[in-house]
């Protein structure tokens, strides 16, 4: 845990439970703030800069709400990691549903299909101010999703907080899935490998 790691401590700018336990996973201690800002007030054209565009204005409302001084200490850089991730089907970009309905007609496009998620990473020391960001694209291919497993996704309700509506390591939908070209953490939210890259890269420039 933090002994690993007692040169710098951690903030994860998310309320995503997925990402606070992968985080966990890789053996970090961490203390846990959200950015309240309007996604929708953000555009752009490709999901790639959309995504990034998002987790630096996330990573800058969350700066704003730390006083300055405070989690800064004179021996120890504090590492803000702030994400983003949509989901890409057919080149449209999709976020959180927006109603039931819509949860619905996203995984039904899914069954014996494709799609991809776009997530960003950006690591900023507040110590320093230096940011590094990046984004991993993993694509994901379907077998069948019987009707009745997409009414029980509904019911539960999880899918309606998620990005296009798709939690591939759902118990019910797990067996539907039929090839992941990338990693599951980057999926849920949170690439490992990219994340570890920019907490090193960020430390090394002072």
């Amino acid at each position: 845990m933090e002994s690993n790691h007692p040169h710098f401590k951690l903030i994860l700018g998310s309320s995503s439970i997925a990402r606070r336990k992968i985080l966990t996973d890789m053996g970090y201690q961490f203390t846990l703030m959200s950015a309240d800002i309007d996604e929708k007030s953000i555009r752009k054209e490709k999901p790639e800069e959309l995504v990034l565009a998002l987790a630096e204005a996330k990573a800058e409302a969350i700066m704003q709400r730390i006083p300055d001084g405070e989690n800064i200490e004179e021996d120890k850089s504090t590492l803000l990691i702030t994400c983003d991730q949509v989901v890409v089907y057919e080149d449209a970009v999709r976020e959180k549903p927006s109603s039931v309905e819509e949860a619905r007609e996203y995984i039904r496009g899914y069954s014996k299909g494709h799609t991809a998620t776009v997530s960003s990473v950006a690591v900023t020391n507040l110590k320093t101010g230096v940011r590094k960001g990046g984004v991993d694209r993993v694509e994901i291919y379907f077998n069948e999703i019987p009707e009745e497993t997409i009414e029980k996704l509904i019911e539960e309700g999880m899918v309606l907080k998620v990005a296009g509506a798709l939690l591939i390591e759902h118990p019910l939908i797990l067996p539907c899935v039929k090839e992941v070209v990338g990693t599951t953490d980057s999926v849920m939210g949170l690439p490992k490998e990219l994340t570890e890259k920019l907490i090193k890269e960020v430390l090394a420039s002072t």
